[in-house]
């Protein structure tokens, strides 16, 4: 055909195809309508109508095999009273052995040995019962059970498109299958991680209070009867006082990082020369004490971001560098660049430095790497810094300076776009009770 053509254009025509080539039609219809469903019920009445209309029968029964290998049930059916026709073992009936023998089969009702069921369909009417096992992967899943009332040619063209369209009706139906199960798992795994989030929420929240209480009680009685306790009582205050501490600031990381997966965040125009200054404010007291210099990069870009999160960001990665830098440390730095997709904000410093094999775990809640041993900490706030960058679109990580030190990462995408302010709402005090102006 391309013998004299570099190449052939036609544009494809449904109708055309049906025209030109019948059986290719049927499976092309088929194959689209299989395409247009998800739930198996749905799927399977679907598919039968279809195969009714397209071959001419008047009715029709599609049972599926039951788990333990050893019943058809009944899934779907057209055209046909089906009391009594519900259930059957694989042992019994044109349906059975058609699933047991992996084979097409057409029959006369006459035909039937149970007496019972050729009576059944009898008196409805059908003459004719054809059964196509539905097959894929070579196991049989079902059976496509035809019938009619009048006498038919089947040549084995017709079988042949008959035995693929079952096998298309089989892959569609596991695929729903499949898909239901998955859908099945995931509300599973939302309920699971409703209650894992309840349990967090509660957890980091009523635990709390009793820190504090604990924190103060031990405090007011160090005070008022440290005159009482000797030198080991005193210590042992001290230690539930420094624990109490460490609880509850374990307990407030907890729910920065709850926060930090769960709330919503609203992205604005954001100069980084201001959160520089406000986090370098924070922490002016620190910075004194030890002499340590900062520094705030030369270009004061405008981000797109939220604004609460990138404080955290530049919050935790201060406190990490004040705590685990050492006292050699003698400067911290705010850098930025970009690249085509990314503004890739740094705090680095000139301390200690981390070992290539902390690189990547450090990132995880909870861990914590061999510098970090004597010091408080609860592990979350570098996985803190991480979500925090995902949900920017970008990510985290960390490398060590050219000579000393090191310096944490975060990328954010430079797409983002800011979230419109929302127009004030006017409340008005009517009956004892706020409520919207316009709203009664």
């Amino acid at each position: 055909m391309l013998t004299h053509k570099k190449y052939i254009s036609i544009p494809f025509s449904k109708k055309k195809l049906g025209k030109r080539n019948r059986s290719l039609s049927i499976l092309y219809n088929m194959s689209e309508l299989l395409s247009t469903f998800t739930d198996r019920r749905r799927l399977l009445n679907g598919a039968l109508e279809r195969v009714l209309e397209d071959f001419d029968l008047e009715a029709g029964r599609i049972y599926l095999v039951e788990e333990n290998g050893r019943h058809l049930f009944l899934a779907a059916h057209s055209g046909i009273e089906t009391s009594g026709l519900e259930k059957m073992d694989l042992d019994e009936g044109f349906s059975g052995k058609a699933a047991r023998t992996k084979s097409f089969i057409a029959q006369y009702v006459t035909d039937l040995k149970d007496k019972k069921r050729r009576s059944l369909l009898e008196n409805r009417g059908f003459k004719i019962i054809i059964c196509v096992p539905l097959m894929t992967m070579n196991r049989v899943i079902g059976v496509m059970n035809l019938a009619s009332s009048r006498s038919i040619e089947l040549d084995q063209e017709k079988v042949d498109i008959l035995t693929q369209v079952g096998n298309q009706i089989a892959v569609a139906a596991e695929n729903a299958r499949l898909n239901n199960e998955l859908q099945e798992k995931i509300r599973h795994l939302d309920q699971k991680k409703e209650m894992i989030k309840y349990f967090a929420y509660s957890m980091a929240h009523d635990l709390k209070s009793p820190a504090i209480g604990i924190h103060g009680f031990s405090r007011r009685l160090k005070e008022h009867s440290g005159g009482n306790l000797n030198a080991r009582g005193t210590k042992y205050c001290d230690e539930i006082i420094s624990l109490a501490d460490h609880m509850v600031m374990l307990l407030d990381q907890m729910n920065q990082y709850i926060a930090t997966k769960e709330a919503p965040f609203h992205f604005e125009c954001i100069r980084l020369h201001e959160i520089a200054d406000t986090i370098f404010s924070e922490f002016a007291v620190r910075l004194e004490e030890r002499s340590i210099k900062v520094l705030k990069p030369a270009s004061n870009p405008e981000i797109i971001g939220d604004r609460a999160s990138l404080l955290r960001v530049f919050r935790n990665l201060m406190d990490n560098a004040l705590k685990y830098g050492g006292s050699k440390m003698h400067e911290i730095k705010v850098d930025y660049e970009q690249d085509e997709r990314f503004h890739i904000l740094a705090v680095s410093d000139d301390g200690t430095g981390i070992e290539d094999k902390d690189k990547e775990k450090i990132f995880n809640a909870f861990s914590r790497n061999g510098t970090s041993r004597g010091t408080a900490g609860s592990g979350l706030g570098l996985a803190i810094v991480k979500e925090i960058a995902a949900r920017h679109g970008g990510h985290a990580w960390v490398e060590n300076g050219t000579a000393r030190g090191v310096s944490f990462n975060i990328s954010i995408a430079r797409d983002l776009q800011p979230v419109p302010s929302a127009s004030p709402v006017r409340l008005r005090f009517t009956n004892q009770k706020f409520s919207q102006a316009g709203e009664d």
